[in-house]
């Protein structure tokens, strides 16, 4: 049988001759149109012949789609390592995780000698070699806490900063035939390069052998490492030595290797392109069909990952149970990506399991996954912005719906939408702007649709739309038995009712039909503003916004005064126009509050406005102290207590955002989100809950409701002011229907009304 159980791979090794480059590149394109796995490029950086192996393979890179790219091998001595692994991070990334590093220590010392680098005896260069390694991967370790030293005989890293994050785990492979290194191999590499005609009488045999003992020694599985073998011969039509006639002879050749010696990649050295053709059309299925006959179970090889990365595993997940379908792309802490998945928003996390489902059946899957440990966090991501920063923990499990991104017009006659949760608003803007439409949707680019559209939704044009919620026309969701449901107007109506202002409590939702809004161009102003005497600029404001027409929705945003200076006022506004009399009709009364700093005022889309976001992950960092309020009028007594909080520094971000208008068109009982009479929502951010939230509970009498979203005070009366008695009493008779063991209760979380002890699944 195939010993170390990889799946089977193809390769090829091409000279990077100098004298034809564009024939080195050019066989690099053929060996991937002719379905080869990988291109390996040997690299001797003293030849005058050769061009440059990290050039090569990075132009390669942009010429090519699929195939991955490796040095076979590169030379450490040759490549200061840490500024190696910062570049092969960077192709890796470039390329979309293509990148295998190949690694090797040097043997021609003379011609490395003779560029520079001090000569190192055969034992020198393997000790320095080791340290090189360790450098590779403590750069490539972006989850590291801290900065690296290393301070070695040879290398030292004096607190270097990890490299980028590359696109997946580069597997580091060691071109290795003596006894020491094979050793270093089993104890740390993810790979063996050997060449055939360089191996021993007995074969590839001796130098596992030697890599198997060294792994276990390190306390690893030597099943962690592929074996990949160089391989040369010729094509003819007569039986002849190794690798020396028909493509039938090739893979009777091959075949014990494979299924004796566990060999997983074999690279063809060859450039001939009809060599290269016949090898991938003729030797590599035939070989394939050969192995997996005999050894079905490599033809879908599990994902193994190193020790490593497995000892940095939390405890109570039974990790090796995964779903396969959400193996490949389930993350863990030793993995690449761990860092810049971990966290939200604000809220720093360090969960023992992220899953990336990328499709319905994939969520049910992860959500069985997640029953069956049922004392543990669980956190259901879709943008990961959202301020509460429930959607990661520590040590538990994120079910991560960011793949699950979909944006469809499913009919521009009548505006309906059909939206993944895991899509962002500004890409929603940006696919729904050629039609003339938008869907008021928060203020920020990257929040993801899921945990808004289940929340609630003040955005830009709230006043005069509504909010996201008012305007989904169904959702598709996974319960928290597993079972999938649509819930609309007439399917699930309680359901529905429910999910529209408190869905984090009922399940996941996969799917929403949202109709949009016909929205053209509009005005948009930000002023900056002088708020020396802030309770009065409050009052002042607060008043303007409930006298204006709806097409006018604000926020307002106040800073403490900083270094002798007033606090200042950034007043943001939005009026659903493209008249410019009418623009400015709107937003002349806010520009007369208090002296006017600087302003802008232009004429713009939606999508423009919600183009806000940069890409990439959030990196929140601890526990945000966060506080929400709905309130019906910015009274005397509400100004001047928001007022001495911003003064006193308790609060370092203060934001008002007008609602009422069409969001108070909607009757209370319509949804889940009840306090519809309300004309303002605030936010305070402090530096903690010590200080900010005794300031903010003494201002509760002046507020009547909160946005659970945008709070995050622990303590559960939070959600007595986050939906009234009779709201509440409901969601309570319907968590108990819905979600009787509270699975969906790591949130601001409803009990069920009965409470029901959570026993362990056995789905």
């Amino acid at each position: 049988m195939a010993r170390y159980g990889h799946e089977l791979q193809f390769g090829v090794f091409i000279t990077p001759s100098s004298d034809a480059p564009q024939q080195v590149v050019d066989l690099a394109v053929l060996a991937e149109r002719v379905g080869l796995d990988l291109v390996t490029i040997q690299d001797h950086p003293y030849l005058p012949t050769h061009l440059d192996t990290w050039t090569l393979l990075s132009w390669i890179a942009g010429q090519t789609e699929r195939i991955h790219l490796a040095p076979n091998v590169l030379n450490i001595p040759l490549r200061q390592p840490a500024v190696a692994a910062r570049a092969a991070a960077s192709l890796d990334l470039l390329s979309q995780g293509r990148l295998e590093l190949g690694l090797g220590a040097g043997a021609y010392w003379t011609a490395i000698a003779a560029l520079g680098v001090p000569r190192l005896s055969p034992g020198e260069s393997i000790d320095a070699f080791r340290e090189a390694l360790a450098v590779v991967r403590a750069v490539l370790d972006t989850n590291a806490e801290r900065r690296v030293r290393i301070d070695g005989a040879y290398h030292q890293l004096d607190r270097a900063a990890p490299g980028p994050t590359p696109a997946h785990e580069i597997p580091i492979l060691l071109g290795a035939a003596r006894p020491k290194m094979l050793r270093l191999l089993g104890a740390e590499a993810d790979g063996w390069i050997a060449t055939h005609r360089f191996l021993p009488p007995e074969g590839i045999a001796t130098g596992n052998a030697i890599i198997d003992a060294a792994a276990r020694e390190a306390g690893r599985d030597p099943r962690e490492i592929r074996r990949l073998l160089n391989i040369d011969g010729r094509f003819s039509a007569e039986r002849g030595a190794f690798l020396d006639g028909p493509p039938e002879q090739w893979v009777d050749d091959l075949l014990p290797l494979a299924l004796d010696d566990g060999v997983g990649t074999f690279i063809l050295m060859s450039d001939d392109p009809a060599a290269i053709e016949r090898f991938a059309g003729e030797v590599a299925p035939a070989l394939r069909e050969a192995v997996y006959r005999v050894a079905p179970e490599a033809q879908h090889a599990p994902r193994r990952r190193r020790a490593a990365a497995r000892a940095r595993r939390r405890d109570g997940i039974t990790y090796d149970d995964v779903p396969v379908s959400l193996a490949a792309s389930a993350v863990e802490p030793g993995d690449v990506g761990y860092a810049e998945l971990r966290s939200n928003y604000l809220r720093g996390g360090s969960p023992g399991l992220i899953l990336r489902p990328e499709n319905r059946d994939e969520v049910v899957e992860a959500l069985a996954f997640a029953r069956r440990h049922p004392d543990l966090p669980l956190g259901i991501r879709s943008g990961g912005h959202g301020i509460s920063g429930r959607s990661t923990n520590d040590g538990g499990i994120v079910i991560d719906l960011g793949k699950l991104n979909s944006i469809e017009i499913v009919d521009p006659a009548t505006r309906l939408v059909r939206l993944g949760p895991g899509a962002r608003w500004m890409d929603v803007a940006e696919a729904l702007a050629p039609y003339g439409l938008a869907i008021s949707s928060g203020d920020y680019g990257g929040v993801g649709v899921g945990g808004l559209a289940t929340a609630g939704g003040i955005g830009w044009l709230a006043r005069e739309h509504g909010l996201t919620i008012d305007h989904v026309r169904a959702v598709e969701m996974v319960l928290a038995d597993g079972s999938v449901v649509r819930a609309d107007e007439n399917e699930n109506t309680d359901l529905f009712w429910a999910v529209r202002g408190a869905g984090a409590n009922f399940g996941i939702v996969t799917s929403f039909e949202i109709e949009a809004d016909v929205v053209g161009d509009i005005g948009w102003a930000q002023l900056l503003m002088d708020a020396s005497d802030t309770a009065d600029f409050l009052q002042q404001w607060g008043a303007i916004i409930e006298a204006a027409p709806r097409d006018l929705t604000s926020f307002l945003i106040v800073s403490p005064p900083r270094n002798n200076q007033p606090a200042i006022a950034w007043v943001l506004a939005v009026v659903d126009s493209s008249d410019p009399a009418v623009i400015v009709d709107r937003i002349q009364p806010l520009a007369t509050i208090a002296p006017l700093y600087d302003h802008q005022i232009a004429i713009t889309t939606y999508a423009g406005i919600m183009a806000n976001a940069a890409q990439g992950y959030h990196s929140g960092r601890g526990e945000p102290a966060a506080r929400s309020g709905l309130a019906r009028h910015i009274t005397p007594e509400l100004a001047a207590g928001v007022a001495e909080m911003i003064s006193n520094r308790s609060t370092y971000y203060f934001q008002i955002r007008s609602v009422g208008g069409a969001v108070s068109d909607v009757p209370d009982d319509a949804t889940a989100w009840a306090h519809r009479d309300a004309n303002f929502h605030l936010t305070a951010f402090g530096t903690s809950h010590q200080r900010l939230g005794p300031l903010w509970d003494a201002l509760r009498d002046q507020m009547d409701g909160i946005y659970l979203s945008f709070d995050t005070d622990p303590r559960p009366e939070r959600i007595a002011d986050a939906f009234p008695p009779a709201t509440l009493e409901r969601l309570r008779e319907l968590k108990q229907r819905y979600d009787p063991t509270n699975v969906f209760r790591d949130n601001f979380n409803i009990q069920p009304a009965r409470q029901t002890v959570l026993a362990e699944s056995t789905d």
